[in-house]
């Protein structure tokens, strides 16, 4: 199907409150719930939990929507002596939050462990001692009852339309980018005024399948709701076939014709995507080659006379920018 066949109606997002608490001003939360949230045997060196937090009493209370991050501020001071500065982490609660008031929000951190590199002029270039992340590492240690700093929200573009049954979704994932969509996955099908009608394509990519994050909550979606889908793109470990991993979009490339194309070039059909830099750009190309950019992505002219194929990260990243109809997210 050709761009020019593509007449998409324009999707209404939600008007939202952001900084409301600003991170001169932070608010207290109370840690409610701390669980890993990966599944046991891990392959891989990833820690990644699942935090609840506590934030009744506070301007926040009610005002986080799914899709949208809140700001935590870690204790202590720099390496210049300054306040550590607050660090964004996707709300993977519902709008109403997990306790169904908008009281208690949650957030799947992972634990950064890596060694130190020259970052820029005047650093060390032979130090290379062991390096935890600052925020991650202390959201990770916290315990049942232990007060934290947030702040927030943040956000107005990657959130779901206001009529949700207007349209039709993929949600594309790398690690922990699968928090928003939980959020949105509970709003869609746990709403007060019942389940959308709408089909939900859910795309989680993973070295490892004991990396996949939520997937007990998704493998119950997909057995509950005929419109809900789930689809794990594993890079590092074959397929039941014997073939080898996949990564998102070699996935999305292989169930385009009878899974994805058909919602992707409908008028229904918003994509968003969350996690790691380069699932963005293997997008990109593929949707070139399918031929629906212009529904998808504003080409500038420094890229339009060049073929896809030879595209490279730094063109798509300088020269593409998405429409109303993809929604991104990635680091």
């Amino acid at each position: 199907m050709s761009d020019d066949t593509i007449t998409a109606s324009m999707p209404i997002f939600p008007e939202v409150k952001m900084n409301i608490v600003t991170p001169k001003a932070p608010v207290t939360g109370t840690v409610v719930k701390s669980e890993v949230c990966l599944k046991g045997g891990r392959k891989s060196a990833g820690f990644v939990r699942h935090v609840e937090i506590d934030i009744s009493g506070t301007p926040l209370e009610g005002q986080c929507r799914a899709g949208q991050s809140f700001g935590i501020v870690a204790p202590g001071v720099d390496a210049n002596g300054k306040p550590h500065k607050v660090r964004l982490y996707s709300l993977a609660s519902p709008t109403c939050g997990e306790d169904g008031e908008g009281k208690v929000i949650s957030t799947t951190p992972k634990r950064v462990i890596d060694e130190f590199t020259p970052q820029k002029d005047g650093d060390d270039p032979e130090k290379h001692e062991l390096f935890l992340g600052v925020c991650s590492n202390y959201v990770c240690d916290l315990q049942v009852g232990d007060k934290v700093q947030v702040t927030g929200p943040s956000g107005k573009r990657f959130l779901l339309p206001v009529e949700h049954d207007k349209h039709d979704y993929i949600f594309m994932a790398t690690g922990t980018g699968i928090a928003p969509f939980r959020s949105m996955c509970k709003d869609l099908f746990e709403h007060p005024s019942g389940p959308t009608t709408s089909q939900v394509h859910v795309v989680m990519g993973t070295p490892y399948t004991t990396d996949l994050l939520y997937d007990e909550f998704f493998c119950e979606l997909e057995e509950k709701y005929e419109n809900f889908h789930y689809h794990k793109a594993v890079s590092r470990e074959k397929q039941t076939d014997g073939s080898r991993g996949l990564y998102v979009g070699q996935l999305v490339g292989q169930k385009y014709d009878e899974v994805f194309g058909p919602i992707l070039s409908s008028d229904r059909g918003l994509m968003y995507m969350c996690g790691l830099v380069g699932m963005q750009f293997g997008i990109y190309q593929l949707f070139a080659e399918k031929q629906i950019t212009d529904a998808y992505m504003t080409i500038k002219d420094e890229l339009k006379d060049v073929c896809f194929s030879d595209w490279d990260r730094e063109q798509m990243r300088r020269y593409i920018k998405p429409t109303h109809r993809m929604m991104v997210e990635v680091y």
